[in-house]
């Protein structure tokens, strides 16, 4: 069952590795182009996964109160402090572990590929989705991490646990889970992704950490529809 996840993890690894091997080949002038270039990507990406939501309302909804629960728990400071805190072990070697590890994290785990990919393996045994991601996020893997270095690759440890309980979380909830559910989630985690690019080109702040809750409120929707009829 978590095949596709496994797989997607040792790809961010390996990405990771042969990005830091690079590293220290790419002028500053050169990986800062690269970076925002790569920015505007991710914004078309999320883009391109928002606008196939079928119910805006909720999609609104579960922003606001995704955001509401967010902000209580704090999720981006504590990513940020766990980041802080194996970036202390690389005090004094340039390294903004941190940035990398934070940025990665969201990237690789609030994509449509990330959600979808991980529902079909644990509804229906399909890895086809995560191989292909597997495949893209290790390319990716290879850019970011020339750049931002060995938070990159601590990132796929995020997309293990991630994926992995989602995943597993499908096969229980595989009557909640119909088509309608999995498009609103995929277009509020696009909606997430559009977020990080604005902030990857630092035209925002964006705690897009603390808006990851709203991903799952469809599924609570979906819960109460269910009980209602």
């Amino acid at each position: 069952m978590l095949l596709g996840t496994i797989v997607n993890f040792a790809a961010i690894i390996l990405g990771s590795l042969i990005g830091i091997l690079l590293k220290g080949g790419v002028p500053e002038k050169i990986s800062t182009t690269i970076m925002q270039g790569l920015a505007l990507c991710v914004i078309y990406i999320g883009i391109s996964g928002a606008i196939k939501g079928s119910n805006v309302i909720l999609i609104i909804i579960s922003i606001v109160i995704g955001g509401f629960l967010g902000e209580l728990v704090d999720i981006d400071n504590l990513l940020k402090k766990l980041g802080d805190k194996i970036e202390k072990k690389f005090k004094g070697k340039g390294v903004k572990v941190s940035e990398g590890f934070v940025t990665a994290s969201l990237l690789f785990c609030v994509g449509s590929m990330a959600i979808v990919g991980s529902l079909e393996s644990g509804l229906e045994g399909n890895n086809k989705i995560l191989f292909a991601k597997s495949m893209l996020d290790g390319i990716a893997s290879i850019i970011f991490s020339s750049t931002l270095g060995i938070g990159v690759m601590l990132s796929s440890i995020s997309v293990l646990l991630y994926q992995g309980i989602i995943t597993i979380a499908a096969s229980a909830l595989k009557v909640i889970l119909i088509q309608s559910v999995i498009t609103d989630m995929t277009a509020i985690g696009s909606l997430l992704i559009i977020g990080i690019g604005f902030n990857m080109l630092e035209i925002s702040k964006i705690k897009v950490a603390n808006l990851l809750p709203a991903v799952f409120i469809p599924i609570f929707y979906q819960i109460i529809l269910n009980l209602m009829k």
